[in-house]
């Protein structure tokens, strides 16, 4: 694809009752017309839609956020396969990061970064938490050198001034001189790319789960057991950490409280030693305004939305199947020799990582389970799936 095509490429997905990119003279009249409030919200979510699939973002024009945040695969990155799954691939063709790129979607309901009366530090985006908000987290991946590797704000300006259409949409929104400032136009781009991933695209509400809530599905008896199961207070630890409202049926449960922990996930070595990384990842403890000891290797509670066709699982991709992860779980409350083993590796579950500041008290919490239980489960949470992936549950 030549240079031109990849600047004048358009994306056909609809959102608030617009079709967004839809053409040249589309946009080109949205541009000709006076807006009111309502008409620039819109017109920042078009822009900030068009800046989500610009490769002309990267380095070597290679990715944009579509590339690790996918909308055909639950907003992850899924280029990946065996243990380069766990992480992506950057621009240059041979980076790889970390970290696993976590969910896209629902994304916008987390919380700015913040520390409750009791001490806790909940919300923000990243797993660590070190960007406050959507619009910070927009700003990350551009100027990260093994992600999309562009060298400097400036840069990234100049490649926003190649696309013919972007002045016009930028100044409209903006106002004239956004950009005459690489500063001022770098946070334009991560505002207005914020702003689409906090549409309905992004947090449609319409799994199983949720049209079970409106009376349009009613639950099979295996994911009914795993309904009750998951938000139970004797029978599991799941909604200690996974519930952010007080009633179970609330429509706008994002199934996380946004807060961080430790549950003891091992180090993926495989990941390790392709990335050459060798320090151990101290999650919360490598926030910039966080420096208390006790936070090392504790990682944000992700969202189980889409959790079924998100995978591999964890901060670091260490394990590829949703069940292995209930497993992982249940290692703690049980004392079955058969518990203890990984049916990834058919070995004893790995040492943490980071072995202390483990979150025993919610990780304890709760019986062993049965095979039974374990499945309904994992039943239960495949119908947190958005309608327009449940054909990824059956690949």
């Amino acid at each position: 694809m030549s240079r031109q095509k990849r600047i004048g490429k358009m994306n056909l997905y609809k959102v608030v009752g617009l079709i967004l990119v839809g053409s040249v003279a589309s946009t080109t009249a949205v541009l000709a017309t006076e807006m009111d409030e309502k008409s620039r919200a819109a017109t920042k979510v078009l822009l900030g839609q068009q800046l989500f699939f610009d490769v002309n973002l990267s380095k070597n024009r290679t990715q944009s956020c579509a590339t690790c945040h996918a909308p055909d695969k639950g907003f992850v990155d899924h280029r990946g396969t065996g243990v380069k799954a766990a992480v992506s691939l950057g621009d240059d063709g041979h980076s790889l990061g970390d970290r696993n790129a976590p969910t896209a979607g629902y994304a916008a309901y987390s919380p700015p970064f913040y520390q409750d009366q009791q001490g806790r530090y909940i919300g923000g985006q990243f797993w660590d938490g070190r960007a406050s908000t959507l619009a910070e987290q927009a700003a990350g991946p551009p100027l990260n050198p093994v992600e999309m590797g562009m060298p400097s704000k400036a840069a990234v300006l100049a490649r926003l001034l190649e696309n013919s259409l972007y002045p016009s949409l930028f100044e409209k929104i903006y106002g004239e001189q956004v950009l005459t400032d690489a500063d001022r136009a770098y946070a334009a781009m991560s505002d207005a790319i914020a702003s689409f991933e906090s549409t309905g695209f992004f947090a449609p509400f319409d799994s199983k789960y949720d049209r079970y809530l409106k009376g349009e599905y009613e639950l099979t008896p295996q994911e009914e057991l795993g309904r009750t199961l998951f938000f139970s207070q004797q029978f599991t630890n799941c909604n200690q950490c996974h519930q952010l409202r007080p009633s179970p049926v609330s429509k706008d449960e994002t199934f996380t409280n946004y807060q961080f922990h430790n549950i003891g996930v091992p180090e993926n070595i495989q990941l390790r030693a392709l990335n050459g990384t060798k320090t151990r990842d101290e999650g919360l403890f490598a926030h910039p305004d966080v420096s208390d000891p006790d936070q090392k290797g504790k990682f944000k509670t992700p969202s189980l939305r889409n959790v079924a066709v998100t995978g591999p699982y964890m901060h670091n991709g260490v394990f590829r199947d949703l069940r292995t992860v209930v497993l992982f779980y249940n290692k703690y409350n049980s004392r079955s020799e058969k518990r203890q083993i990984n049916p990834e590796t058919h070995m004893r579950w790995a040492e943490p990582e980071v072995p202390e500041n483990l979150s025993l008290k919610e990780l304890e919490s709760g019986p062993a389970l049965t095979d039974k239980r374990v499945d309904a489960l994992v039943a239960f949470m495949k119908t947190l799936t958005d309608k327009k992936y449940e054909h990824l549950l059956k690949e």
